[in-house]
């Protein structure tokens, strides 16, 4: 229970800051951030672009991070979802792009950390940097924000120069906070490892 607790304050807060880099016009990285870019360019709903490009990234959670971690990420990107379309319903404000990008950078980064601490993602890219964190022990941080910086690259043409430059400011304030937390994000990876190992264990031994 406290597990789904933590999961859903992560949701919050990174619903939060997603809705102030979108009123800061700041744009953002990782998958949501492609799918935005291929909504446009295509017309489809971004909810069916969203869903689309993260299949894959599902199969790999399910092959490397095991079905507990991957329902959880499913019912994260689900909830998170929700809580960006209550948006509509808050009053029309503005806020400038500088503030925009660091303080949803903050909001996203805090998130975010919470969420991988507690065996849960926003799929995609996060999946990914997971994986190799839990595998080759690598910075999920700098691994996201290597992937999101991808992502803002491409999108530079179409949001222009002044913008892309605070969205790589929004990414590299997001990337430095999950870095913080790397240690605990590692610490809950080899505790699931370690508990699957001595499942494993005790299998083996019971039918020997």
């Amino acid at each position: 229970m406290k597990r789904i607790l933590y999961i859903i304050l992560g949701c919050l807060l990174t619903s939060i800051g997603a809705v102030i880099l979108q009123h800061g016009e700041v744009m953002t990285g990782g998958t949501a951030g492609l799918s935005l870019l291929l909504s446009y360019a295509s017309d489809l709903p971004f909810g069916l672009v969203f869903f689309l490009v993260n299949v894959p990234f599902y199969v790999l959670s399910i092959i490397f991070m095991g079905w507990n971690f991957t329902v959880s990420t499913i019912l994260s990107v689900t909830l998170l979802s929700v809580m960006t379309g209550l948006d509509r319903w808050l009053p029309a404000f503005e806020i400038p792009m500088s503030v925009g990008a660091v303080v949803g950078g903050v909001f996203i980064g805090f998130g975010l950390s919470i969420m991988f601490m507690n065996r849960a993602s926003l799929g995609g890219s996060n999946i990914v940097a997971l994986i190799l964190q839990k595998k080759l022990g690598w910075n999920p941080g700098k691994l996201n924000f290597l992937f999101d910086f991808v992502v803002v690259l491409y999108g530079f043409y179409s949001i222009g120069v002044l913008n892309g430059a605070l969205s790589v400011l929004s990414i590299m304030v997001t990337s430095s906070i999950i870095s913080h937390f790397k240690q605990k994000i590692g610490a809950s990876n080899q505790s699931v490892k370690e508990k699957e190992t001595s499942a494993s264990v005790e299998g083996t031994v019971a039918t020997s």
